[in-house]
């Protein structure tokens, strides 16, 4: 019997393997081999040799995907939690207008910050019917976070609502019941059984933060590159795909490492809660 309940696991999951070999395992061992290689195959280090000049993108995308991940969950964390103490039949209605704008093709949404923030835009021309001067806000580093912060803001949103919505409140009520005040329940109650969420919604906006492209191209105006911008351009224009991989593998291992570190701090206040 045990057999059976055994083969019939496996094959139940034999179509996820083959999706993971096919689209997860094999992308990454061809990352993996075009960083090692040079354009006819062979073995190399002077990819990862050249990408000491790229350090300064590398840290200037840090540094906007940590920006925008810190102004997503501190939107998204008091919105969850607002979403999840009303009436199912209004929850239902809150995450829709939530994910609504997701509907919206992602090109279509950032050329709306574009008419928006333009120096003749949308913004610009109703602050002139007031007699205020024009506001140059496109092709900043603030119109890139901006157009971060909206586009993935919902995948904040949701992780967080969701554990939040299947959160045990009797322990909410005994927090009060021993004198806790509403900081101390939010503190010391709420967020910690909040974690999984958090840092689920916190991988979900920094991965794609850290490494998008069209955002800063389009509400950047190319006044700076991004790592996924100069990823793109060596697949797309200057045909190095190996250096292009180099950069990619790179990126690759600095996201996990900051999952990594998140994991542990989480799995470090799941142990505080016990």
């Amino acid at each position: 019997m045990s057999n059976r309940s055994s083969l019939g696991a496996k094959l139940i999951a034999a179509p996820y393997i083959v999706w993971s070999a096919l689209f997860i395992i094999a992308p990454l061992i061809f990352v993996v081999y075009y960083s090692f290689t040079t354009a006819d195959g062979s073995f190399t280090f002077a990819n990862m040799a050249e990408l000491g000049k790229y350090a300064p993108t590398f840290l200037r995308s840090i540094w906007f995907g940590i920006v925008a991940t810190l102004i997503c969950l501190v939107i998204a964390f008091p919105l969850a939690y607002f979403i999840s103490q009303k009436t199912d039949k209004v929850q239902r209605t809150l995450v829709l207008l939530v994910m609504l704008p997701m509907w919206m093709s992602f090109l279509i949404r950032t050329y709306s910050w574009m008419a928006l923030l333009q120096d003749t835009g949308l913004i610009n021309g109703f602050l002139s019917k007031f007699g205020i001067d024009p506001v140059h806000m496109i092709n900043t580093p603030g119109a890139v976070i901006l157009g971060m912060v909206y586009n993935f803001l919902p995948y904040m949103i949701m992780p967080i609502y969701s554990v939040m919505a299947k959160l045990d409140y009797s322990m909410v009520e005994a927090c009060q019941d021993l004198g806790g005040n509403r900081l101390t329940v939010i503190r010391r109650c709420i967020i910690p059984m909040s974690m999984p969420g958090v840092v689920s919604g916190i991988t979900m906006v920094f991965v794609p933060s850290v490494s998008t492209f069209y955002i800063s191209q389009k509400l950047g105006g190319g006044s700076f590159d991004l790592i996924g911008d100069v990823i793109e351009r060596q697949f797309q224009q200057s045909y190095n795909y190996n250096l292009g991989a180099a950069i990619s593998l790179v990126l690759m291992v600095l996201i996990l490492i900051c999952m990594a570190v998140m994991n542990h701090f989480t799995e470090d206040e799941e142990g505080m809660i016990i």
